[in-house]
C-alpha cells in the first residue's frame, strides 16, 4: 500500500537474492496514486521488477490475483511488504521440491519471529500447532507465506476477490485439494515477519464471519456446511465473550448470507474425506 518503503526494500532484495534460480518480482501497489513509484533504493530498478499500480485498494486476493496475472512462472510465492526472507537459498529447495512432486500443489512456510520469539500459533496451519519445527501435510496454508504451483492456483480458480481479507487462502485450497493436489506445511521453508495480531485490523472481526459463511457456501457440500458454521458460531461464542467483538462478529455473520458469495463448487465428499485423514476435517 506504499507506507512502508524500508521494509518493501528489504521484502523485494530477499527475493531478488536467491541464488541458482529465475526469479521475477511483480510488485502490486494497492491503492496508490497513477504515478507512484516504491521508493528511491537501487533495488527497485533492478530489470527483474515488475511495478503493477492499483488506483483503489482492492484487498487482499484482488491484489494478489493481478500480480499473478502480471507475472509468468510456474511457481508462485506471496510475500507481504512486512516479510523477508533469509535464506538464498529457498527458491532453488522449492523449486527441487515442485519438481520431484508433481501432486505437490501449495507449500505453506514456516514463519519466524526476527525477534527470536516463540512465534504465533496461528501461523502453523493444522490443529496440533504446537510444534512450528515439524512438517505435515495440511488442509491449508498461509497466504503472505507460500509458494504455489502455477497449475493448481489455475485449477482452483485463483482467489476469491470479493472477499477482501481473510480466508481467501482457506476458499483456494479446498479447491485445490478438490482438484487433487497436496498441501504441505514444511518447516524447512521459512519467512521471517515481525509478530503482529490480525485483530488490529477494524475489520477483522465482522470479515471473518462473513467470510466463513462465504466458504461454505461457495465450497461445502450443505451437510457439511451447516456442521461447519454452527461449530464456528459455538467456538466464537466461547471464547470471545466480549460484546465489543460479538457485535461485529455476527452482523458479519448475519451480512455472510445476505449477501452473494459467488459461484458455489462444493468439493467431493472423498475430498472431505481425505481432507479428515489428513488431521482436519472441513467442520472447524
Amino acid at each position: 500500500m506504499g507506507n512502508r518503503p524500508v521494509e518493501l526494500e528489504r521484502a523485494v532484495r530477499s527475493a531478488l537474492e536467491q541464488e541458482h534460480v529465475d526469479v521475477e518480482v511483480v510488485l502490486v501497489g494497492n491503492g496508490v496514486v497513477g504515478d507512484w513509484t516504491p521508493g528511491d533504493a537501487e533495488v527497485f530498478d533492478d530489470k527483474r521488477v515488475t511495478i503493477v499500480r492499483l488506483p483503489k485498494n482492492v484487498g487482499i486476493p484482488a491484489g494478489r490475483n493481478r500480480g499473478v496475472e502480471a507475472s509468468s512462472g510456474g511457481i508462485v510465492l506471496f510475500l507481504d511488504d512486512d516479510g523477508w526472507y533469509r535464506s538464498t537459498r529457498l527458491g532453488v529447495y522449492l523449486r527441487e521440491r515442485f519438481s520431484a512432486d508433481p501432486a505437490l500443489g501449495i507449500v505453506s512456510f514456516r514463519v519466524r519471529d526476527p525477534e527470536g520469539g516463540l512465534g504465533e500459533r496461528r501461523h502453523v496451519p493444522r490443529l496440533r500447532a504446537g510444534d512450528p519445527e515439524r512438517s505435515s501435510p495440511v488442509t491449508t496454508f498461509l497466504g503472505g507465506a507460500c509458494a504455489m504451483r502455477r497449475a493448481a492456483f489455475d485449477a482452483a480458480g485463483g482467489l476469491p476477490e470479493r472477499f477482501f481479507y481473510a480466508h481467501e487462502e482457506t476458499d483456494l485450497a479446498w479447491q485445490a485439494l478438490n482438484a487433487g493436489y497436496r498441501i504441505e506445511y514444511d518447516a524447512s521453508a521459512v519467512m521471517f515477519h515481525p509478530a503482529v495480531l490480525p485483530t488490529r485490523h477494524d475489520m477483522f472481526y465482522r470479515y471473518n464471519a462473513r467470510n466463513r459463511v462465504w466458504l461454505a457456501r461457495r465450497n461445502l457440500p450443505w451437510p457439511i456446511a451447516l456442521v461447519y458454521l454452527a461449530v464456528w458460531v459455538a467456538l466464537t461464542v466461547l471464547r470471545e465473550r466480549k460484546p465489543a467483538v460479538l457485535k461485529p462478529w455476527c452482523r458479519g455473520f448475519v451480512e455472510g448470507w445476505r449477501k452473494p458469495a459467488g459461484r458455489r463448487r462444493p468439493i467431493r465428499w472423498r475430498t472431505a474425506w481425505r481432507m479428515t485423514r489428513t488431521g482436519r476435517p472441513p467442520i472447524i
